[in-house]
């Protein structure tokens, strides 16, 4: 064990510490790709480490819900919150009892419905070529008809999946953006025989549901009490009753536009487009935050150090963001906070934001315990040879710190 400012720290990793769930994409955790996703053996370890029988969780940032799904597996009565309305579609995929679908009957009936779904969406002929629109409308016209749940819940990611791959999005990047990669693969598309194709991907990625719920039943989830709620502003919003443990990997300094990264697949669900605009500008680094006092050396040492103002401003509005909610909500937590952060530099200058969290909440009167430090092994998010702001080598994201603080 190391130690910073005489703060214990310990090198971990989860992968190995958490035998019970085989892989990071086991069950429902890898159906859809949500940006800097948690992977389950975080959760499973504080659970299992340090929850007792009974405590409640809370998730203020929840994304994708994983906090959600293994807080059912452990048996513990659970809330999730997350600006993004996707996250309830999600996670009631994640949590859905095993499917008894006839899949090529479903497909069958998919293939013959006429009535068309148009989308609330004023660019939708810049992401689609003209010639897969009216085909697309029957499709989710055909899954906006269900009146199953069950079936619409099996069709929904894998209709989210294939109709990206059909756009002009280039799918590795963070938020919609044409490239001569994404053209190539619709050109592609067009040449081919592509409603076949669009079919047996869809096919494929029903099938790959079901594997996956068949999965998640195989951990045993626990009937437990739950509220998920996507389109809350954690930012302003308050919890109505007391939590034992809060768990959260709230957004990340580099990287906050969720909303941007989903509202393809939110046009396609029938959100409507003045709602994804209104969620948008909620999003950290547009909007404006209620001042709060940052009770760490570490954070206004830094902020002295930073010259150019709008860097300063995505500094300020992070920290007074993120760790407003947090300040305010932790006031309702009874026994532990658990906080995942990773390091972020802005040009080239590194933010310990791990140890300006645990700063702060030390000066609130939360024990800091321990942070662990586990190195990441797959993160679809950061990774590229060159940060993209500044041209400069990338070097973000290498580790992520898990804060254990008790009250």
């Amino acid at each position: 064990m190391g130690y910073i400012d005489n703060m214990p720290r310990k090198q971990i990793t989860f992968r190995d510490e958490v035998t019970e769930i085989p892989s990071t994409t086991y069950g429902t955790f890898g159906l859809y790709g949500y940006p800097a996703k948690f992977i389950p053996q975080v959760i499973a370890y504080i659970l299992d480490e340090y929850a007792k029988m009974g405590m409640t969780v809370f998730d203020p940032f929840a994304g994708y819900g994983t906090v959600g799904v293994v807080s059912s597996v452990y048996g513990h009565d659970y809330e999730l919150w997350d600006l993004n309305p996707l996250l309830e579609t999600l996670h009631k995929v994640a949590t859905m009892k095993q499917p008894k679908q006839d899949v090529d009957s479903l497909l069958a009936e998919m293939k013959c419905y006429t009535h068309e779904f148009i989308p609330d969406w004023s660019n939708l002929s810049y992401w689609f070529p003209e010639e897969f629109l009216s085909f697309l409308f029957r499709i989710w016209g055909f899954y906006h008809s269900l009146t199953d749940e069950e079936a619409k819940l099996l069709l929904t990611i894998p209709l989210l999946k294939i109709t990206r791959i059909f756009s002009y999005d280039d799918i590795q990047r963070q938020k919609l953006s044409k490239s001569p990669k994404s053209k190539k693969r619709v050109g592609q598309l067009l040449k081919d025989n592509w409603q076949d194709i669009f079919y047996e991907k869809v096919k494929e990625e029903v099938y790959a549901v079901i594997k996956g719920v068949a999965e998640h039943h195989r951990l045993s989830p626990k009937p437990v009490e739950s509220a998920v709620r996507g389109g809350v502003d954690a930012l302003t919003m308050d919890l109505a009753e007391e939590m034992d443990i809060l768990i959260t990997s709230p957004p990340y300094l580099q990287a906050q536009e969720y909303i941007r990264h989903a509202k393809m697949d939110l046009f396609w669900l029938g959100y409507p487009e003045s709602l994804i605009r209104e969620l948008s500008k909620r999003e950290i680094p547009y909007r404006d935050v209620e001042p709060c006092e940052i009770k760490s050396d570490i954070y206004h040492k830094m902020r002295e150090q930073i010259e150019e103002e709008h860097l300063l401003n995505i500094f300020d509005v992070y920290f007074q963001g993120v760790l407003g909610a947090l300040t305010r909500l932790q006031e309702k937590i009874s026994s532990y906070l658990f906080l995942f952060v990773g390091p972020a530099t802005l040009r080239g200058q590194p933010v310990p934001i791990d140890d300006i969290f645990r700063q702060h909440f030390t000066a609130l009167g939360w024990t800091h315990e321990v942070t662990l430090v586990d190195t990441i092994v797959a993160r679809r998010m950061f990774f590229y040879n060159n940060n993209p702001a500044t041209g400069l080598r990338d070097k973000r994201m290498r580790t992520e710190s898990l804060l254990v603080l008790r009250r």
